[in-house]
């Protein structure tokens, strides 16, 4: 699972450049694949001298860190997916074709779950095929623990995934008008085949992502031919009990888009600490709905108009803000 995340990251830093010049959903800001990068950074680092055989609790501690540090839309949502997916192995000290099912299959629900309005053609439609195929896979269907049982789950994992990467570019508008595929998708694909590399102690599929629209070197960097976007994206950690959380989800959901809200860990019986995403139009009115709620940390506020152009980060009377 170390070396996982190390491969990915390792993908990541290779292909940010093309992710984000494709990066035009659901903003053309030309930054997902530095999103994802720094994200899975954040997740390989945490876990990289955790002293553990338990599969779970790594990949818990991987998921935290990438919640507390996620950038944007795409980082956000890789780090739900890895806390989650961490949650049915937990005492696990082997990674089986089920166990990888049944992991997949909780990281799916949990991530359509965390976005107020989830989206097909998406990172969500990739994780969603990957999760069906590993668990109508002959392994998860018979409970087969071997090796070649967890070999041929990864290999249709890959292969839905791909092809789910292929179908964004008809289902979403955006998309289809700039004959692009999702760049948020291709990343977790790069993602997921980076599990299969090092769980096979195989290599990475150089060849996967030939022909994919939009991704040859060659490729304009579309995210450039699209207007700006005036908003900025607010982002946030907060311990809040449940209701709360779900208040200030319906109150941001009123003010902007784009709303992720995700536990990342439990506080104690009553409150949990949340990961908050919003895009909207200006910073303050979130801020002051977060700050009515709780006390936020981990403040960052960023223009959405491109990538690397931001807004500020908010280091007002915030107590524990660190930024971004």
């Amino acid at each position: 699972m170390r070396r996982w995340l190390a491969k990915a990251e390792e993908s990541l830093g290779n292909h940010s450049d093309r992710l984000n010049a494709i990066n035009i959903f659901p903003v053309a800001d030309g930054d997902t694949g530095t999103n994802l990068y720094l994200t899975v950074k954040a997740a390989s680092k945490a876990v990289h001298d955790v002293e553990t055989q338990d599969i779970g609790e790594l990949l818990g501690i991987g998921g935290r860190a990438a919640m507390e540090e996620a950038r944007g839309n795409s980082g956000t949502l890789f780090s739900v997916f890895l806390t989650a997916m961490a949650e049915p192995l937990q005492n696990v000290t082997r990674l089986t074709g089920p166990l990888l099912a049944a992991g997949l299959q909780r990281a799916q629900l949990r991530s359509w779950s965390a976005l107020s309005d989830p989206v097909p053609g998406t990172m969500l439609s990739v994780l969603e095929e990957c999760a069906h195929a590993a668990s109508t896979a002959e392994a998860a269907q018979s409970g087969d623990d071997s090796n070649n049982g967890l070999a041929t789950t990864l290999t249709a994992a890959v292969d839905a995934a791909l092809a789910a990467v292929i179908l964004t570019e008809t289902q979403l508008g955006a998309l289809t008008a700039a004959k692009v595929v999702d760049a948020g998708g291709v990343g977790f694909l790069l993602i997921l085949d980076a599990l299969r590399a090092a769980s096979l102690h195989e290599e990475r599929l150089e060849t996967l992502l030939d022909g994919l629209h939009g991704y040859g070197v060659q490729d304009p960097h579309i995210h450039g031919t699209m207007p700006d976007d005036d908003g900025v994206e607010v982002m946030c950690t907060i311990n809040l009990t449940p209701l709360d959380a779900a208040t200030l989800r319906m109150k941001l959901d009123e003010l902007g888009d784009s709303v992720i809200m995700s536990a990342v860990q439990a506080i104690d019986d009553t409150t949990h600490r949340w990961r908050v995403h919003v895009h909207l139009p200006d910073a303050e009115s979130a801020l002051e709905l977060i700050r009515a709620t709780g006390e936020p940390t981990n403040v960052s506020v960023t223009s959405l108009a491109a990538a690397g152009n931001t807004a500020g980060t908010d280091t007002g009377d915030v107590p524990g803000n660190d930024g971004h």
